[in-house]
């Protein structure tokens, strides 16, 4: 079961990180289809913010078609976003987890590795056209 966080500089409404991390759990073959996410009232809780803002989050995850609320049930994924790229992303992770301690033993803090890896991200998407 995913477990959800908030992150006050992510620049992000709650509901929009909430979507956002169920995208990253569904492209990531974290969630498959079938799971049930955790109930309103628990994420609610949890994450201290109003239960409209989970139902919110759930109705555009819902619209979008990837789950599906079953009344006095549960919201249940009904189709994963995973792709055949899924099979890379054991060795990347390695890669990335071993740039990820070099940056912290060069001393780099959480807010400089994240701004270095997303102006580098940015950049070079430019490279590949």
């Amino acid at each position: 079961m995913i477990e959800f966080h908030l992150n006050g500089r992510s620049g992000l409404s709650p509901y929009q990180q909430l979507v956002q991390q169920v995208r990253h759990a569904l492209r990531l073959g974290l969630l498959k289809e079938g799971d049930r996410l955790p109930t309103v009232k628990e994420v609610a809780s949890q994450l201290a913010i109003n239960p409209n803002t989970v139902l919110k989050a759930y109705r555009e995850l819902e619209h979008k078609g990837l789950v599906a609320a079953r009344p006095g049930v549960g919201t249940f994924v009904t189709r994963t976003l995973a792709d055949k790229s899924l099979s890379a992303h054991g060795p990347l992770r390695k890669d990335l987890e071993r740039w990820l301690t070099k940056a912290r033993l060069a001393g780099l803090d959480e807010e400089s590795i994240e701004a270095l890896f997303l102006s580098t991200f940015r950049g070079a998407g430019e490279d590949v056209a």
